[in-house]
């Protein structure tokens, strides 16, 4: 009976989590996986410690992220409003809708070509076929069979993933090298360690945990149950995830010696699940990328609807035609991406590579109203202001290192300008935060300081 109640009260926790896998989801997609086999193929084991690290990171992301969301009871971008006023709120929205939409536009060309692989029909017919189904089907609010069915292919990857470890050899000595924080030489090393980080540290993740929260219906209530889901979804679920990928690349791609950082395909990567698949490697690995770009295709294309119909005072579902429509526009606009030139995989890690440039404001965002007592009834404490502080501190040295070698290369090129000044932009008003934050807590202290005398 004890056994009953138990698997009873474990089945009830699973049926009643959610929020945070979501994220994890929308994280597990494509691009990290290109991130994680680029790493490892180019640079065998040395970037192992930015693995490790970038789950226990996006686990604390989405933490605050939660306790804002949770505290509030409202979206992010209308706490900003309320509080900093909406020039604040519109940067935090062009902010995660230029991160999103890249995505959406380089997760579209993944999904298109991939497709066209499969099946021999053109990448262009793919793009406009997935862009309409993304319009009806999550206009219409029944997209969820098609993601389930992806979420599974994405789980069988990650299996074969997983299982092959146990016939891939991993040297253990290469490996605990690869516990020393170090980040390669050369603008590929920078750009793959800042795509790892990215994965799992993403301004896309931490804007919705506040929404799919609302959509839960969760409140201060739900708090243990949060902590929970964040947990077993990002720490451990997405951790795995990560882990298996790596090993297995800078196991069999970095040891083969035949495939640099710059030069991976999905067909060089398939060899990673070689050993466990055979000749079937490069149709399992292809169906579980094609896979994880539909699930993430899907969740991205409701990031940009959530963050505008918060900032304009819409409904964040369906029952609003204007939410409805911004649904619509945002997965026809993706359809362009099929157009990009250039191979899907680097693109993808250049995509969170991109995303980490604009996600340590998201983050300060998220400290300065945690610590503001005017916007949640309590306060953060010393230690999450300091997992937060060290969260920001990582990622601005991550994707620092990304942006010192994309301007290395020169200016020349409109999308390192245009990358450039998004990151001075954000720089800008991440120290005009921490200005406000001084100028505020010098006006609080008198004031403590005359309610205890």
């Amino acid at each position: 009976m004890a056994t009953s109640d138990s698997g009873g009260r474990f089945d009830a926790l699973l049926s009643r989590m959610g929020p945070t896998w979501l994220a994890g989801a929308i994280a597990a997609g494509p691009a990290t996986m290109a991130s994680l086999l680029t790493a490892g193929a180019g640079y065998g084991y040395t970037l192992l410690w930015i693995v490790l690290l970038s789950a226990l990171l996006g686990a604390t992301a989405q933490f605050l992220a939660m306790r804002l969301g949770l505290l509030t009871e409202a979206g992010i971008v209308s706490v900003v409003e309320d509080r900093l006023g909406s020039r604040w709120a519109w940067l935090l929205v062009g902010d995660a809708v230029l991160a999103s939409g890249l995505a959406q536009l380089v997760i579209m060309k993944t999904v298109a070509d991939v497709s066209a692989t499969i099946t021999g029909i053109s990448n262009v017919v793919w793009a406009v076929v997935w862009g309409v189904v993304l319009a009806v089907g999550l206009a219409g609010g029944g997209y969820r069979i098609a993601e389930t069915g992806a979420k599974v292919l994405v789980s069988l990857v990650v299996l074969a993933f997983v299982a092959s470890l146990v016939v891939v050899p991993v040297d253990l000595g290469a490996a605990a090298t690869g516990l020393v924080p170090q980040i390669p030489a050369g603008t590929s090393g920078a750009l793959a360690a800042a795509g790892i980080l990215g994965g799992a540290v993403h301004i896309t993740l931490i804007t919705m945990q506040s929404y799919t929260m609302r959509a839960k219906q969760w409140t201060s209530d739900e708090y243990d149950l949060a902590v929970t889901d964040i947990g077993a979804s990002m720490l451990v679920a997405f951790g795995v995830y990560s882990l298996a990928i790596f090993l297995v690349a800078a196991g069999v791609l970095h040891s083969a010696g035949s495939v640099s950082a710059e030069g991976l395909t999905a067909t060089a990567a398939a060899q990673a699940l070689g050993p466990l698949v055979g000749e079937n490697a490069k149709w399992l690995f292809l169906l579980g990328l094609w896979g994880a770009a539909i699930s993430t295709l899907g969740g991205n294309t409701t990031v940009p609807p959530y963050l505008l119909a918060d900032k304009l005072g819409w409904e964040t579902d369906v029952s609003d035609s204007r939410y409805r429509a911004a649904i619509v526009v945002t997965a026809l606009v993706g359809i362009g991406g099929v157009f990009l030139g250039g191979a899907f995989f680097p693109l993808l890690v250049l995509v969170l590579a991109f995303g980490l440039v604009g996600t340590p404001f998201a983050i300060a965002l998220v400290l300065f109203l945690l610590n503001d007592p005017e916007t949640v009834s309590e306060t953060n404490s010393v230690a999450a202001n300091v997992a937060g502080l060290v969260l920001i501190g990582i990622t601005t040295v991550t994707a620092g290192s990304f942006l010192r070698g994309q301007v290395s290369a020169g200016l020349g090129d409109p999308i390192t300008l245009f990358v450039v000044i998004f990151a001075a932009v954000l720089g800008v008003a991440t120290l005009g935060l921490l200005a406000l934050f001084v100028r505020d807590w010098g006006s609080r202290e008198p004031a403590a300081q005359e309610s205890l005398d």
